[in-house]
């Protein structure tokens, strides 16, 4: 009995001290499994290759590697049988915004919207909300939004438009534009044939682009058809909305 009382004593304070690993360090942290303090070098993970990767059997959820194929971290995101490899992202993401959005609807309807070369749709006329003034900043002069936070958003754009004049075959066509280039697909659903009294139609667009913090949005619209004047066709009838989904 003497023998057996210090076993299990020694037992189970081993199993106390090995809850926690600190290298370099008496007092690891609560809430780590494992705590190592350094000032003067850092943490080697496992290096492999894309093969050697996959070569590995049943890698667990979470497990991480270095890839140096193609020098990233990666971990799976998936389970054991189907592993699912994820670059680590050099990308900080803030969450704090996310679901925050904004809605501008328009009071122009004098510009002409068809000529040769883009202009920015005069969309930003009426703000209807803004969750967050200081992630999304419009200029109501020259037509653009300024994204303040790195992330992805997603984009709805909706525009009514009508012939000014007898011009017929008229098609105006407009795209996402950020920084001055475009991003994703035309919107080109704007045929207006000025037969039988067709002389209205709208464009939309929805997409979701990546952008870094300080991108400038626009809606860029120029002709695809016959030259004469197009405006949108009443005031809030076209619009622009955007959200921050990660």
């Amino acid at each position: 009995m003497k023998t057996i009382i210090p076993l299990i004593l020694f037992s189970f304070f081993s199993t106390f001290a090995l809850s926690q690993v600190g290298i370099n360090t008496s007092n690891p942290d609560n809430s780590a499994i494992l705590d190592i303090e350094s000032n003067e070098k850092g943490v080697l993970f496992p290096r492999l290759t894309t093969a050697e990767r996959d070569a590995i059997i049943n890698p667990a959820n979470g497990l991480i590697i270095f890839n140096t194929d193609v020098d990233q971290f990666q971990y799976n995101i998936n389970t054991t049988g189907t592993p699912v490899w994820e670059a680590v992202s050099a990308t900080a993401t803030s969450t704090a915004s996310l679901g925050q959005s904004t809605k501008y609807s328009n009071i122009d309807v004098t510009t002409n919207i068809n000529n040769n070369a883009a202009i920015n749709l005069p969309v930003f006329g009426l703000m209807e909300w803004n969750d967050n003034t200081t992630l999304y900043t419009v200029d109501n002069i020259n037509h653009t939004i300024t994204i303040n936070e790195t992330g992805r958003y997603e984009l709805l754009v909706n525009a009514s438009i009508v012939s000014a004049n007898t011009t017929a075959r008229k098609a105006p066509e407009m795209y996402i534009s950020v920084n001055g280039a475009q991003v994703g697909s035309f919107s080109s659903t704007g045929y207006m044939r000025r037969a039988n009294g067709h002389e209205e139609t709208t464009l939309n667009l929805n997409e979701v682009i990546q952008v870094n913090a300080g991108d400038v949005i626009s809606i860029d619209i120029l002709r695809a058809g016959n030259t004469g004047a197009v405006n949108l066709r009443s005031v809030g009838s076209t619009n622009f909305y955007i959200e921050k989904i990660l």
